[in-house]
């Protein structure tokens, strides 16, 4: 299996598992400026050169010895499961990508078919995402019509490859608190560059691709909501401690554990 999703600087100092929708554009951006002086014009997700990642095939026998002589700081970002998942609605099923096109191609016009999803025009957002909910909870509980999108999969999956390969993290921090957390990650390594985090732009790839969020996060989330959250995401609230009682509190509620963190995703864990 391997460290899927891990990406790592060339000179060693930071490892990254990525978790779609917390901060990782931003975070992929400093790691690249720490090693070469200047940010990657373009999408970090797009390079291909000067940052190692496990889905380059040339990086992955330096990734695996990062993690297995435990070289640089491994970590990585969680986020709010109630406001990442509409992060993902309005990006990836509400916006144009940045090729012009529809996310995966034909899955709007599926979701609105077999699921009544609206996204054209002045549509109704809560309406139109309560249904997207119910599509999520069938590929994450069901895995159709589809396996669950690397998006709106759970964060604990994510995190949990490393873990079960052999990995160990010295760092999980929220984006919520994402100044403190890679502030924090940064004072333990030493890097080519010096990264000055308050003049460092928030790269946000995912700004602008869909229409703006009209309501607060607790008007998308009724009673059936919640439930569907819980069903999906009930280990996400409990290791990463966000409250799921209250969808307004996007906050979370104390630091990350990171000994439960090993012992509830590492190899032995009993799901």
């Amino acid at each position: 299996m391997g460290f899927p999703g891990t990406w790592m600087t060339e000179s060693g100092s930071m490892i990254y598992r990525v978790v779609p929708k917390c901060a990782c554009s931003t975070i992929g951006q400093i790691m690249f400026y720490s090693d070469n002086g200047a940010f990657f014009d373009g999408d970090i997700h797009d390079s291909k050169d000067r940052l190692h990642k496990w889905g380059q095939e040339a990086s992955r026998p330096a990734i695996e010895a990062g993690i297995r002589d435990h070289g640089g700081l491994v970590f990585t970002c969680v986020r709010n499961p109630y406001t990442r998942i509409l992060s993902a609605f309005f990006d990836k099923i509400a916006g144009i990508q940045r090729n012009g096109n529809r996310y995966r191609g034909k899955l709007v016009p599926m979701l609105t078919q077999r699921y009544g999803v609206d996204v054209e025009g002045d549509f109704d957002q809560i309406a139109s995402f309560r249904r997207f909910l119910l599509f999520a909870r069938d590929t994450i509980r069901y895995r159709r019509p589809m396996d669950p999108d690397i998006h709106w999969s759970a964060m604990s999956g994510h995190v949990s490859t490393l873990v079960a390969n052999g990995g160990r993290y010295d760092r999980v921090f929220f984006t919520e608190r994402f100044q403190d957390g890679m502030q924090d990650v940064l004072a333990q390594v030493s890097t080519p560059h010096s990264v000055d985090l308050d003049t460092i732009p928030r790269f946000n790839e995912s700004e602008g691709h869909g229409p703006k969020r009209l309501h607060p996060v607790e008007a998308y989330f009724d009673d059936l909501s919640m439930h569907l959250m819980y069903e999906m995401y009930k280990l996400d609230f409990e290791l990463f401690h966000y409250e799921f009682e209250n969808p307004a509190n996007k906050m979370p509620l104390r630091e990350v554990d990171l000994d439960e963190v090993h012992a509830k995703l590492g190899p032995r864990a009993v799901a």
